[in-house]
């Protein structure tokens, strides 16, 4: 049996389940079990991280030659969305947390835009990389490279960055539903841990992508 509070014309703004004493002891089980999680997904991202570490240490001159083909003004621009879009989360985890449901949802649906773009910018980078033969293994056919290894760096590229992208799409649709259930005015003062735990979650992939530019585009 869970406990529930309304306001009248407001929509639901708590749900309590039955097997949590309080609302506090609820909201503090959530957290807990996204920072979990969240630290599963670095230890994920951390063993791709000690490939590309590994392999550097092995083709130094290869990582600085196919490096170069990589635009650092795509990449810049993506960092600079992505760390614009975790200033409007944090916006909306405040927006929730003041019952400002206007900005509430507007900060979100920013949020989601930016997210989006993103996305846009990163597709017309992977179709140069497609173009230009830049692909993972035996699809690789580029020319011109001294290095008969460049494979290897596009490979880890594609799966660094695609895996990220993925969790990117993730995010989307988890503040997607953020919105729809801000524009019913389903959050505020008294219950906001899915606003709160789903920034946790975007702050993530925006920190990966600050660890990937550097190390795939300009080091």
């Amino acid at each position: 049996m869970s406990t529930t509070s309304t306001r009248p014309g407001k929509g639901i703004i708590h749900q309590t389940a039955h097997h949590f004493p309080s609302a506090d002891a609820q909201f503090d089980a959530a957290k807990l079990g996204m920072w979990i999680f969240l630290v599963t997904e670095v230890l994920f991202f951390g063993g791709l991280f000690c490939a590309y570490v590994i392999y550097r240490a092995w083709f130094p001159d290869m990582y600085a030659e196919v490096a170069a083909h990589l635009d650092w003004r795509l990449g810049a621009l993506n960092t600079l969305v992505l760390i614009t879009s975790s200033y409007t989360m944090v916006s909306a985890v405040r927006n929730a947390q003041l019952s400002d449901h206007k900005w509430l949802w507007r900060n979100l649906a920013l949020t989601l835009i930016l997210a989006g773009v993103f996305l846009v910018v990163k597709y017309f980078e992977y179709s140069s990389k497609v173009h230009h033969g830049l692909l993972p293994g035996e699809f690789f056919t580029a020319e011109g490279f001294q290095h008969n290894t460049a494979h290897i760096f596009i490979g880890l590229y594609f799966m660094m960055t695609g895996l990220h992208g993925i969790h990117v799409l993730i995010g989307m649709f988890l503040i997607g539903w953020l919105i729809i259930q801000a524009r019913k005015q389903r959050f505020g003062a008294e219950y906001y841990t899915p606003v709160e735990t789903v920034g946790l979650y975007w702050h993530l992939v925006d920190m990966i992508w600050i660890f990937l530019f550097p190390l795939l585009y300009l080091i």
